[in-house]
């Protein structure tokens, strides 16, 4: 259960490079993307790997600046969002800077499959509901969305209850904190036998 402040990206097809540059996609770490999530639009100046943030001029027009977004978990965007190149590095800078759950009317295909895998959920709701979540957001300081994957709903503070379908797979791996490497990690005991019965019956193979 995520009850989240949300924050409006009130922008059509944000592509990955515009969620985070090419010339932070030097490192392969996981962390230490979050500051530098939507660089261009969030600084004025041009960005660099190793820049402190604290020295640089923010863009005081650009959404993630304003005071009252502070700590917000939840995205609410706009079509397309996550098109353009595959890097993995998009959920990774969403996910360190915070951000849980992402509400869009639709997204880039591998930009939604890499979200499962980097531990943040990505909804889909029709337009026109975004629409309206985007202008409660904009309009209420301090709008919060109450996400229940289990049950598969987002609340709204007035009440309105948004159903959300997604893949049970997806879902159990959410739910279970599994990417990948811990769904493979589940099975290490067959794995462990497996290798000690190719021992025996090819020993050649670990000479």
């Amino acid at each position: 259960m995520l009850d989240g402040l949300a924050v409006p990206l009130d922008r059509a097809n944000v592509d990955t490079d515009a969620i985070i540059p090419k010339q932070f996609l030097k490192s392969i770490k996981r962390a230490g993307f979050g500051p530098n999530l939507f660089d261009e639009w969030r600084y004025l100046d041009h960005g660099e790997p190793g820049m402190d943030p604290a020295t640089r001029q923010p863009n005081p027009e650009f959404v993630l600046n304003f005071p009252r977004y502070a700590g917000a978990s939840v995205l609410l965007a706009r079509d397309n969002f996550g098109c353009g190149s595959s890097r993995e590095h998009a959920p990774w800078a969403l996910e360190d800077y915070g951000i849980r759950a992402i509400i869009a009317p639709s997204y880039a295909d591998i930009f939604y499959n890499n979200c499962f895998k980097n531990g943040i959920l990505p909804i889909v709701l029709d337009a026109a509901v975004v629409d309206r979540l985007i202008s409660e957001c904009e309009a209420k300081e301090g709008y919060k969305l109450a996400i229940d994957l289990d049950r598969q709903i987002v609340t709204t503070p007035g009440g309105e209850v948004l159903a959300f379908d997604v893949d049970g797979g997806r879902k159990h791996r959410l739910l279970n904190g599994l990417d990948d490497i811990g769904l493979t990690l589940l099975q290490a005991d067959k794995i462990k036998t497996y290798e000690e019965r190719r021992k025996v019956e090819a020993p050649w193979l670990f000479a």
